[in-house]
């Protein structure tokens, strides 16, 4: 009876450390499953998110939090800096006489860039650091509407439908990989009298790169579409929105007036129509002189575009190319990158 009971509780034994042993094994590939799945939905973000916005308040943030950074900074930026480059002269590419005439005939009712100065006019120092437009003060009911160009071209074409049918112009900033897969896209855009943007060649992250490959990035693109259309952009928006000191004086020198947004749709994040039309339309920031973010291939713009456009009609608003809505020369930048005015 002994030996039984000796045995029965050996038994019971393994069979509560066998169980120890599964409940342990269970709660430990749950658990690690759960970061497997952590992991891979930041991963899976953070390659959607190629234009991740930097929004008002953040501007403002990094503007007191970068003096420092920019600071000390300065004295290894000016050992090291290229040779200074004049505003006009990056803007003159090879482009034989008699080329892209067609392009040209059909661009009679686009912004042109004769509408700039020779010279990025404007002070954008605050705080010791220099800062791009992310929206305008003025008494006109004005905002513009604004694309970035650097996933497919699926949508393009009914965008272009709904702007046409409001008789709109918007400003639309390619990368130039989107340029190099959609040429045609990008002569259909001026010719329907959009206005053409630079949005970076590699949607790199410019705060990261030195001064010569930012103006790489910059020049290359402009170089591509102008060689194809004509045009001479000169409005730069950083990748993702990123962006210093460095970034902003660097596109200067290449002849653009660096722009952000104070309205971001989110779009991109795909949370479906009826959140892009409110978070437009009901934006905080909404106002005079306000600049849009809006996305062409992304799931639900096209669907919404229309939506946007008559609730900013509703509200009084004009919507124009931001050509038209920001200010050339004699002004200056607020905390939050607002442009005024000089007095």
């Amino acid at each position: 009876m002994d030996e039984r009971r000796r045995r029965r509780r050996l038994q019971k034994a393994r069979k509560k450390r066998k169980q120890k042993l599964i409940l342990f094994s269970t709660v430990a590939c749950l658990l690690l499953g759960t970061a497997v799945l952590v992991v891979s939905c930041r991963t899976t973000e953070s390659a959607l998110d190629n234009d991740r916005p930097k929004s008002v308040p953040e501007a403002a943030n990094a503007t007191q939090n970068a003096v420092n950074k920019d600071t000390e900074g300065q004295g290894e930026n000016s050992t090291s800096a290229m040779n200074p480059v004049s505003a006009t002269s990056p803007l003159t590419s090879p482009v034989e006489e008699g080329d892209n005439q067609d392009a040209e005939g059909q661009n009679t009712n686009v912004v042109s860039p004769a509408v700039f100065p020779e010279v990025v006019g404007g002070n954008y120092t605050v705080n010791g650091r220099e800062l791009p437009i992310y929206c305008v003060e003025t008494e006109e009911k004005k905002v513009a509407l604004s694309f970035n160009a650097a996933w497919g071209n699926e949508d393009i074409n009914q965008i272009l439908d709904i702007l046409r049918k409001y008789n709109l112009k918007v400003t639309f900033f390619m990368t130039g990989g989107w340029v190099s897969d959609f040429p045609e896209d990008v002569k259909a855009l001026l010719a329907e009298g959009h206005e053409l943007g630079n949005h970076g060649e590699n949607h790199k992250n410019m705060s990261q790169l030195s001064d010569a490959e930012i103006k790489e990035e910059v020049m290359a693109v402009h170089n591509r579409v102008k060689e194809l259309t004509g045009f001479d952009m000169r409005l730069f928006r950083p990748p993702s929105g990123d962006y210093d000191s460095e970034v902003v004086t660097n596109a200067k020198e290449c002849g653009y007036y660096t722009i952000q947004w104070d309205v971001d749709s989110l779009d991109w994040k795909n949370y479906g129509v009826d959140s892009i039309i409110d978070t437009v339309c009901n934006h905080k920031s909404l106002g005079n002189g306000s600049i849009i973010l809006c996305h062409n291939g992304t799931q639900y713009t096209a669907l919404a575009l229309e939506s946007i456009i008559i609730g900013l009609q509703e509200k009084g608003y004009e919507i124009v190319p931001i050509s038209e809505l920001i200010m050339k020369e004699n002004f200056h930048l607020n905390a939050i990158g607002r442009q005024i005015k000089d007095s």
